[in-house]
């Protein structure tokens, strides 16, 4: 227990010895040997454990390396105006899948891009920048990598890619990602009735009737 400890253990052995101390006297003592130095203890202690189960709980979404070499003010906004003047820079933008398929050269994610919040993480809101795809060299499940799904994407910009978007082209910005974080589904706790009124509501001839 420190210093304070061992003051405090010879306050209560003091009381052992001299049973005519008064409670008032071992307070007196208590707050003489430390009693700010435990409260700064106290403090800096849950200071730390509250740093260490935040950045255990809110790592990066991607590997160090690639956030170094993010082009920086490269957003979905500015690669839309002009993708073929992005292409080779790095991105890192986050958002929620529309549609995933397998193709030959790896699996294809189409994607609505949404602000991210300090973990990386899109965010709940009705904003967003436009869409973009995202090829991954590799096989992805798309029951995994399914619609609805948040993600955040790290790669390089390859240029665009116009596809069909109901009744018009639409020109994606199409990156060639080099790291894909799907975000766990979040849960939500919703309480649930089992009867949408109140009992006094029901007519009386819902429940059951044994008659003659």
């Amino acid at each position: 227990y420190g210093k304070f400890g061992r003051k405090f253990y010879q306050v209560i052995f003091d009381r052992a010895l001299s049973p005519t101390l008064c409670g008032g006297e071992i307070m007196i003592k208590i707050i003489r040997h430390g009693e700010i130095n435990i409260r700064q203890s106290v403090l800096g202690l849950l200071c730390a454990l509250c740093a260490f189960f935040f950045l255990v709980g809110c790592g990066p979404a991607v590997s160090r390396q690639l956030r170094e070499q993010v082009s920086e003010g490269l957003t979905l906004k500015v690669a839309l105006k002009d993708p073929e003047a992005c292409q080779g820079k790095t991105i890192l933008w986050s958002g929620v899948i529309i549609s995933s398929v397998n193709v030959k050269d790896g699996t294809m994610v189409e994607v609505l891009e949404k602000p991210a919040n300090m973990q990386g993480r899109p965010k709940d809101v009705d904003e967003s920048q436009g869409r973009f795809l995202t090829l991954y060299p590799g096989y992805l499940d798309v029951a995994i990598y399914s619609r609805g799904r948040k993600v955040t994407v790290g790669g390089d910009v390859q240029g665009k890619k116009i596809q069909r978007l109901g009744e018009i082209d639409y020109s994606y910005p199409l990156i060639s990602a080099r790291e894909i974080h799907l975000w766990p589904v979040e849960k939500q706790n919703r309480t649930q009735h089992c009867c949408p009124y109140p009992y006094w509501y029901y007519p009386r001839w819902h429940y059951p009737y044994w008659g003659p």
